[in-house]
């Protein structure tokens, strides 16, 4: 780990102690840059990142950008997503970069420097990763985050439909989503007060599908929002796990713009409704 440096399952857990769970995603789709009146091309692109970045990340732990919604204007795209990088971490949210990344070898070697290496452009706190070419596959970003203090959110049981046949096959009495569930538990075994290899479950899965009571490590739960599943739900999906999950919301949040006023506010309501249900009894 880089010297001076915490590791992510401590930054994360001091983060969500000062601003709550939310993790906030920035997610320039075409059509929220049309319904916030934006112009096509980078000017839009960078108009609405940036505005959704300022309003929103000195509010919560994690913001969320997606990277391929930057890519998609190429090198331009790209220099944009550096600045909310940096606008991010100016207002004291940590970066949680979606890139979904997942290969072997010296490509996944070439991914884990080009996002978590200490002097990359577009290194980021964590990212997430996918593991349907081997768990062991992901050992260079395991090891380049725990190298600069960072961390690895592992694809495990997503909230896409089209995920679950995959996600819930059985493999020697086990899904494929718990298996990657207990790998990343084995790689947290020991850390205090989180380790710093996380899952994604989504919000919207069935109660009871997987056992996360041994991960020791953060839970990024998408599906929470606009895909339907509310605060109400997630002590129902997540039980005993509950104070270790991320529930992350788009556009739920983005729709609200582009007053910045309206998505602060936006971001209040949801981490409110995220109290409330962490407080009940």
């Amino acid at each position: 780990m880089a010297e001076g440096f915490e590791g992510f399952g401590k930054r994360l857990a001091d983060a969500v102690a000062q601003r709550g769970p939310l993790c906030a995603g920035v997610d320039p789709h075409p059509a929220l840059l049309e319904a916030w009146d934006l112009p096509g091309g980078v000017r839009g692109l960078e108009t609405f990142a940036l505005t959704a970045t300022d309003a929103i990340a000195p509010h919560v732990a994690v913001l969320k950008p997606q990277s391929a919604f930057f890519e998609a204007y190429g090198a331009a795209g790209i220099a944009v997503l550096e600045r909310v990088l940096a606008h991010a971490r100016q207002a004291g949210a940590l970066v949680l970069l979606d890139v979904k990344r997942g290969d072997i070898g010296s490509t996944m070697a070439a991914y884990a420097q080009a996002y978590l290496g200490e002097d990359a452009p577009l290194a980021a706190d964590a990212i997430t990763v996918s593991p349907y070419l081997g768990f062991g596959a992901l050992e260079p970003a395991f090891a380049a985050a725990e190298a600069s203090g960072r961390g690895v959110f592992v694809l495990a049981r997503t909230s896409n439909p089209d995920g679950a046949g995959l996600q819930r096959a059985d493999t020697n009495g086990r899904t494929v989503a718990q298996s990657i569930v207990d790998d990343a538990a084995r790689r947290n075994a020991g850390a205090v007060p989180l380790g710093a290899t996380g899952v994604v479950v989504g919000a919207t899965n069935r109660p009871g599908e997987l056992d996360l009571t041994g991960l020791n490590g953060p839970i990024l739960a998408p599906g929470f929002g606009e895909q339907g599943a509310t605060a109400d739900d997630l002590p129902a999906v997540f039980g005993d796990s509950l104070p270790s999950v991320l529930p992350a919301s788009s556009r739920g949040l983005l729709r609200e713009g582009p007053d910045a006023t309206a998505l602060r506010a936006a971001v209040l309501r949801t981490q409110e409704s995220l109290l409330r249900v962490a407080c009940r009894p």
